[in-house]
């Protein structure tokens, strides 16, 4: 007994070293655990895809899930992680509309010993980080529309950027973007640098822009869900010419459909892989659970993608 009695001694004594995470959940069987995922927006479709990769990751190792859309709205996404906290989840993801305002709830999950790790936009205090490097995203898809200028354009055209300067951490992709595009293009000329969160939103960019710089031919987007809203609007006015460029982020299989058309002027995205993201978020988060938190950062590959296959 006192034998027994040190070993489980022991063990306690390794629990508070380790942390209680691996303690108290290691043991758990997949089935007993439950993973969730605050999204910044659904209406994306990057994150359409992410969540597909979270919800199919889950359910292949039979984990249970809950996944809430935070409508691009921070009181939400904090109100989100204070219920998967209430609730008892083993770990969350969050892409977070605010990063700094995420933290305080952030601890709170923590202190309950569950797992947090972010995924597109880091945030300080968050266990691991799956994220994308802003700044190169944007460099990506700013040689993207580079190229097309200096090969289709010779180097000059008048250029449109459709960001998302309303998230703090996306400022930097469509700072890339006009920073690659002034590097590599001196005569090119930005006209308007606008923030599109939906389709819907970028197209009604495009409109107003094309209205009041009617020689654009070059739109860059952060991401893809800007670019099907530009694709759109200009495919509606008239102007696809056979040198006009509509370049977007992401890789979505709507933006790769999109791309296939016939007479498409949607001429490049940058893939990410986006459902692998979601995917590798859960596997993350279980050996978290399972071994104990590493503190890691995980950055996303790009890879240009343009109609050609070039």
């Amino acid at each position: 007994m006192k034998k027994h009695g040190k070993i489980l001694a022991a063990v306690l004594v390794l629990c508070v070293i380790v942390g209680t995470t691996v303690c108290a959940q290691s043991q758990k069987p997949n089935s007993q655990l439950k993973f969730a995922f605050s999204v910044m927006i659904m209406d994306n479709p990057y994150f359409i895809a992410v969540k597909k990769g979270f919800e199919d990751r889950c359910k292949e190792l039979g984990i249970q899930s809950v996944v809430n859309d935070a409508k691009y709205d921070a009181a939400t996404q904090f109100s989100q992680v204070e219920n998967y906290t209430a609730m008892g989840v083993d770990a969350i993801v969050v892409a977070p509309v605010d990063a700094r305002g995420i933290t305080t709830v952030v601890d709170k999950a923590k202190a309950k010993k569950i797992v947090v790790i972010s995924e597109a936009q880091g945030f300080d205090n968050a266990d691991a980080n799956v994220i994308v490097n802003d700044y190169d995203y944007g460099v990506a898809g700013g040689k993207n529309a580079a190229k097309w200028i200096n090969e289709k354009l010779g180097g000059k055209a008048e250029v449109a950027i459709v960001a998302q300067d309303n998230v703090e951490a996306v400022i930097k992709r469509g700072n890339g973007i006009e920073d690659t595009i002034k590097k590599l293009c001196p005569n090119a000329k930005i006209v308007a640098r606008q923030t599109g969160d939906t389709p819907e939103l970028a197209m009604k960019i495009a409109e107003t822009v094309m209205q009041a710089h009617p020689n654009v031919k070059v739109w860059q987007c952060v991401n893809d869900s800007g670019a099907l809203g530009v694709y759109q609007a200009i495919k509606a006015m008239g102007k696809n010419s056979a040198d006009f460029y509509v370049g977007g982020a992401d890789a979505t299989a709507e933006a790769l459909a999109k791309m296939k058309e016939t007479g498409s002027i949607y001429r490049a995205t940058v893939d990410i892989d986006p459902y692998g993201t979601g995917k590798k978020c859960v596997d993350v988060m279980l050996d978290y659970v399972r071994h104990g938190v590493k503190h890691e950062t995980f950055y996303f590959e790009m890879k240009p993608v343009w109609q050609s296959g070039d």
